[in-house]
């Protein structure tokens, strides 16, 4: 018995497909490109095949325009940002008294980048600066966690003990702990110090934040420092 083969309907990927591999289709037919109405997502007016595409083509300006805007405005703050570290930077070159550069750090940090609180803590330093306030406090859990952060550390202040060190740990919601690291003569790099940043907008130091401008802050007050040890 014979079986009777039944075209296949045709689908909208076959009509996609012979469309986007034969577009001489609608230099036969241009009338179509007039004939065909769509419904234009902005007013909910019928409109041509062809008003539709110029009107795609304007979103796509217009979206092109809103990134360039981002880049532009993206581009002045970072060039911001680098004047405000490097005046800060010249203002820690400046500080003649030693012991008071950790005051100095934080209080510039507060000042130039508009952080609600720091606190600073410093370990390993020379004799001559063991009972300053910088250089007291630190348990050995601290300086074990200082010493653990390879970059940068952002996120929620979930009790942390190094909270104690800022004027009014209850109101640190987010912080940022950057580990403070200078090069020793046999060890290489060790962390000799943490500064912490905090502030009662617990989105202000996210985990998911880039942590690049931190790590600048951080080798800027670190190498000002190692004039403590």
């Amino acid at each position: 018995m014979n079986s009777t083969t039944f075209p296949q309907p045709i689908t909208e990927d076959d009509i996609a497909n012979y469309l986007g591999s034969t577009p001489e289709f609608f230099e036969r037919h241009a009338e179509l490109l007039a004939a065909v109405h769509l419904n234009s997502p902005h007013n909910n007016r019928s409109v041509s095949l062809q008003e539709r595409q110029a009107e795609m083509l304007r979103d796509k300006i217009r979206a092109l325009e809103h990134r360039i805007m981002d880049m532009v405005r993206n581009g002045t703050e970072n060039t911001i940002l680098s004047d405000k570290l490097l005046h800060w930077a010249c203002e820690l070159f400046q500080v003649q008294d030693t012991a008071a550069l950790p005051a100095h750090i934080v209080s510039g940090i507060q000042t130039r980048f508009q952080v609600p609180q720091a606190g600073i803590r410093i370990w390993g330093a020379a004799l001559a600066w063991a009972e300053a306030d910088f250089a007291q406090g630190i348990s050995d859990d601290a300086k074990l966690f200082a010493a653990s952060l390879a970059e940068p550390f952002c996120g929620v202040n979930a009790g942390l003990e190094v909270a104690q060190w800022l004027e009014q740990p209850k109101e640190a919601k987010s912080i940022a702990l950057l580990p403070l690291r200078w090069r020793g003569p046999e060890q290489g790099l060790e962390v000799f110090g943490l500064l912490v940043l905090a502030s009662p907008d617990a989105q202000r130091f996210t985990s998911t934040m880039g942590t690049d401008f931190l790590e600048r802050v951080a080798e800027l007050a670190s190498a000002a420092l190692v004039r403590l040890k």
